[in-house]
């Protein structure tokens, strides 16, 4: 047994129990033998960045679906996601002064953590849906059966999406001016417009000038884009793995970036073990209940050799207890001299259930998770680096609260998402506007 199937002998949590072994072995045969959907030069390239934004250099925007689906895997929406995370980045760059890296949350989300294994409706139990690369969201036997196949059907669908944003985001939809004329739509039709017509009025005469000195640099007609989701499926991740001819090195080409979830980062346990091994840049999630001990522990286990922008932590710590939570890590890690990149996933922390059923969250909590993330590295005198966010480019009402003022009797009208509430196209605008003056103040 290599090293990259050590973890075969370790706990493994939120695996699903797939039914038919050979079944399962096939399709793994299979996902083996395609080729890769991200390449080991551009993990590294990402790396050089996420070193930057540990330095303190640069500025991480990563969000995307909670959980993409097959039949959410189209032109329209791809382009849609990307569309809105372009213009929260542009407002970022010009607010911050500073470089964003743009990871999508999306090439890859298809299978979600789930606190209980089963479902039950009117008496009728069923697996619990676990993403589109595991069942189906509708409630019968038949959809919420653990189907292997459904793997090869999210690497299909993860591959479409990558040349749709690669072409996307090389090939002139991603110019910055053109970019920017989307944001004065957006500022001109936004309940909080007067806000932000300032900051954009700024970006706008900063292209005025750029073009009357006749500068027109490369980095004004396309973006550097990457892809990320939670490695969760361990026999998806080992499938995608591969060698890396110039190093000799592995890589899993699943993604640029992956993530361990804050269930599955126990430092024992096959998710650690598993990523421990592979070269991509890789990041922890952090709950509240973190101690400073498990965040040195996972470095050692993660980044031993202290490789800059290796390891990057996502807190999820919600609104009322970062402040608290936070600064402890935040104190250790420095003092450790790890490089260390922190970003604020302010989303997960702060859910719960309307009076209707469906699960929200309100716009204002998000804002003071990152409000307080912001605040304890003021303090600390360290890098906020950046924020993770689960967001759609669509006018969906599944958080309460931003610009237009969604309330919880809203909720209903569309509410889309397979897992959990994201915000819409304006509450993430709202939010970069917001974020943008935040960053300002801190530099």
């Amino acid at each position: 047994m290599t090293d990259l199937d050590a973890w075969r002998d370790l706990p493994a949590d939120q695996q699903p129990e797939w039914e038919d072994p050979a079944e399962l072995a096939a399709v793994i045969a299979q996902l083996a033998k395609q080729p890769p959907l991200v390449f080991a030069g551009e993990c590294d390239q990402l790396k050089d960045r996420l070193a930057a934004v540990a330095r303190g250099e640069a500025f991480v925007l990563q969000g995307g679906d909670c959980a993409e689906t097959f039949d959410g895997s189209s032109a329209d929406a791809v382009r849609n996601k990307l569309k809105t995370l372009l213009q929260m980045a542009v407002v970022l760059t010009y607010a911050g002064s500073v470089p964003v890296v743009k990871i999508g949350r999306m090439a890859g989300q298809f299978a979600k953590p789930r606190s209980k294994a089963t479902e039950i409706r009117d008496g009728v139990e069923h697996p619990a849906y676990r993403g589109d690369a595991v069942n189906g969201f509708e409630f019968t036997a038949e959809a919420r059966r653990y189907d292997p196949r459904r793997l090869l059907q999210a690497y299909y669908c993860s591959a479409m999406t990558l040349n749709l944003s690669r072409a996307f985001t090389k090939g002139g939809y991603a110019d910055l001016r053109q970019v920017h004329a989307w944001n004065q739509d957006f500022v001109s039709s936004s309940p909080a417009g007067q806000r932000y017509d300032r900051l954009a009025g700024e970006i706008d005469r900063a292209l005025a000038f750029m073009k009357a000195c006749g500068a027109d640099p490369e980095e004004f007609h396309g973006v550097e884009f990457y892809s990320s989701h939670e490695a969760l499926l361990l026999e998806y991740e080992r499938a995608l793995t591969r060698i890396d001819a110039r190093t000799g090195l592995p890589y899993d080409v699943s993604a640029h970036l992956l993530w361990i979830g804050e269930r599955t980062r126990g430092l024992d346990d096959a998710h650690v073990e598993f990523m421990r091994h592979i070269r991509n840049p890789i990041a922890v999630k952090l709950g509240p209940t973190t101690s400073s001990d498990d965040v040195l522990a996972l470095i050692e286990r993660l980044n031993p050799d202290q490789e800059p922008g290796r390891l990057t932590f996502i807190t999820r710590m919600g609104a009322g207890r970062i402040r608290d939570a936070l600064p402890s890590l935040v104190e250790k890690v420095t003092q450790s001299g790890a490089p260390v990149a922190w970003i604020c996933d302010p989303m997960h922390g702060n859910t719960f259930e309307a009076p209707s059923g469906h699960k929200t969250r309100r716009f204002d909590d998000v804002l003071d998770e990152v409000a307080g993330f912001f605040e304890v590295h003021r303090a600390l005198g360290t890098h906020p680096g950046g924020i993770h966010i689960e967001f759609t480019g669509d006018d969906v009402t599944e958080c309460v609260g931003g610009g237009h003022e969604i309330v919880e009797t809203d909720l209903h009208q569309r509410y889309e998402t397979a897992c959990d509430p994201r915000l819409n196209r304006g509450q993430s605008l709202d939010l970069a506007f917001i974020v943008a003056e935040m960053y300002r103040k801190t530099h």
